[in-house]
């Protein structure tokens, strides 16, 4: 009677367990595609207008060209009503690539997209500069037009914001309990692939040329492309979206870097960095060094990463006036964003571009003996009434003959080049007799 009132126990106990881990086993259950039942009523109050993309932001914010009825400047930037995706631009999220991919992906598929208003008008978010819409869009596959604010969050690929507090709240809300319940992306506890784990902070070259101060000290992870190998080390630019600009950044490698690193850091290559922010008081510059690879360790968080190769410096054509400008771009300064005033210069500071007649003036050569930079010139030009200096390096013609000041004197010349800063005047270093054509 024991041992069949211990089996009959231990029975009971194990169906106790099952019945348990079924109800925690909710993610079992069916997925609802919400978003094929929600459809777009061109009848209602709310404003709609089709678009077309100008620039890909992040997972929530697109910026798409409209009629100037809409928006005085053409452009409209919408920030996405309801969601919340992870960073992907500025300072990295976990799962912020995935969401920009997904969002870029689906628009990039469209056929036509449309955006919808909450109400009767076109309303600002809190920044005054980005407007909060619906995104719709339809592929070729469909004539239906699918909610994409509400497609990502049916993904798993943003939180809640404000998402139950609109015209579409209560499948939004149906959206986001089904993504948690089946713990998706943002509601897991699984690691992002393309995330860094490390001790770095993780962030995008914009954000760490606008704010580079702040960073000083900081180990810092980021991606680019390498453009030039120059005295120990690259120049890194990124693209930011957003701003329209190229961002960039001298990353010093040494003499220590093992030679896995060094076949990592080869101009046409798309690289993660990590890496500690100093300031270089001899170039007169900031900097990321302190980086390095582990052939024993190639899972480390902290190794350079190659992540695709086959590019090019972006050469960006530019004009003195531009070079010279100012430009406005928010920032951080004590946990608050603030708008502040940069040189244009200071804020491309490391990228590359191209500059197209430009009268030298004005040459000074180096001439100290014990310069590893003897010969090299700063050529002082002019495009009408403003001044653009180009640094060049020790050149020698096809001869072997060292280029001297004669060869450009007086000359109007195209360049190509890094913008680069010496003793508080920025200047365009050129790295080949190449990079300069005579005209």
């Amino acid at each position: 009677m024991k041992k069949l009132n211990l089996f009959l126990a231990l029975l009971l106990l194990i169906c106790v367990v099952i019945s348990c881990a079924s109800c925690r086993n909710t993610g079992d259950s069916e997925l609802v595609d919400y978003v094929g039942d929600l459809k777009l009523d061109m009848s209602t109050e709310s404003l709609k207008q089709e678009v077309t993309v100008k620039a890909y932001i992040d997972g929530d914010t697109t910026h798409f060209y409209v009629p100037k009825s809409v928006n005085d400047t053409g452009v409209l930037k919408a920030r996405y009503l309801a969601i919340n995706t992870p960073e992907s631009t500025g300072k990295i999220e976990e799962w912020g690539k995935k969401a920009a991919a997904f969002t870029k992906s689906k628009l990039q598929s469209a056929t036509s997209i449309i955006i919808e208003s909450d109400n009767n008008k076109w309303n600002a978010d809190s920044t005054g500069d980005r407007y909060l819409v619906w995104v719709w869009y339809k592929t070729s596959e469909s004539d239906d037009y699918r909610n994409l604010n509400l497609e990502i969050l049916q993904e798993g690929l943003a939180i809640a914001s404000n998402s139950s507090q609109n015209r579409y709240g209560e499948i939004c809300m149906k959206a986001i309990a089904q993504a948690r319940e089946h713990d998706l992306y943002v509601h897991s506890q699984n690691p992002d692939p393309d995330y860094h784990y490390g001790e770095a902070v993780v962030l995008s070259l914009s954000e760490l040329r606008a704010n580079i101060e702040s960073y000083n000290g900081t180990k810092v992870a980021f991606e680019g492309i390498v453009t030039k190998d120059y005295n120990n080390g690259v120049y890194v630019e990124a693209y930011d979206e957003e701003t329209g600009m190229y961002s960039g950044i001298y990353v010093y490698y040494g003499f220590n870097l093992s030679s896995g690193g060094l076949d990592i850091l080869v101009p046409g290559n798309e690289v993660k960095v990590v890496g500690t922010v100093s300031y270089y008081e001899t170039g007169d510059s900031w900097q990321v060094s302190g980086v390095d690879y582990k052939p024993r360790k190639p899972d480390d968080p902290d190794n350079l990463k190659k992540l695709s190769d086959g590019h090019s410096p972006a050469y960006l054509e530019t004009t003195a006036e531009t070079f010279n400008s100012k430009v406005n771009r928010v920032v951080v300064e004590e946990g608050e964003e603030v708008l502040k005033e940069f040189d244009y210069a200071k804020l491309c500071l490391g990228t590359s571009i191209s500059m197209e007649n430009l009268t030298v003036t004005k040459i000074y050569t180096t001439t100290n003996e014990d310069s590893s930079s003897k010969g090299a010139m700063t050529l002082t030009c002019k495009v009408g009434d403003l001044t653009v200096d180009v640094r060049t390096g020790v050149f020698y013609d096809a001869d072997g003959n060292l280029i001297t000041e004669e060869y450009f004197a007086g000359k109007t010349i195209d360049v190509q080049g890094v913008i680069d800063c010496f003793d508080g005047t920025y200047q365009i270093r050129v790295f080949s007799l190449g990079d300069i054509t005579i005209n």
